[in-house]
């Protein structure tokens, strides 16, 4: 998918404005409606109760990208499905010296306070180690948070 067709922005743009949550989301969260049959913006209304945005950090669609040309069969199809998903999302093109994909969710989670949605347990405690609350997949059935998401109107 081309990056054209997602809503592009640049990371200095991530941040709480309208009352909007701006959400960072990690691949492994796209994988979420498919691998536990989860309604994800359903989920997010609920636990929220607020106006929110899903925003993918351009490492995050590179990684995607990655996983559906060379994963195994089953991850390319799950990777290809995230990709499609990800264009409800705002896309934020990130430059990074970070070496990982979750070390550039970290530095602009932590810059921005923005929250973390993603299944990933190494991923997650350092998020909150840093005071990044962090939404994931609870029971393989529901959302969850960990943290307090503030609001900034």
């Amino acid at each position: 998918m081309p990056a054209g067709k997602l809503k592009r922005a640049t990371s200095t743009e991530i941040q709480k404005k309208n009352g909007i949550i701006e959400i960072i989301i990690d691949s492994n969260a796209l994988f979420a409606p498919l691998q536990f049959k989860i309604d994800i913006y359903g989920e997010l209304e609920r636990i929220l109760n607020r106006r929110f945005e899903l925003v993918l950090l351009s490492s995050v669609l590179n990684e995607l990208r990655t996983l559906a040309s060379e994963g195994r069969p089953k991850i390319r199809k799950m990777a290809a499905f995230a990709i499609e998903f990800a264009e409800k999302c705002r896309y934020v093109e990130v430059r990074s010296a970070a070496k990982t994909v979750d070390d550039t969710i970290i530095d602009v989670a932590a810059k921005f306070k923005t929250p973390v949605f993603t299944n990933d347990a190494q991923l997650r405690k350092r998020l909150r180690d840093i005071s990044v609350p962090v939404i994931y997949v609870r029971q393989k059935s529901h959302l969850a948070i960990e943290g307090m998401i503030q609001s900034h109107v």
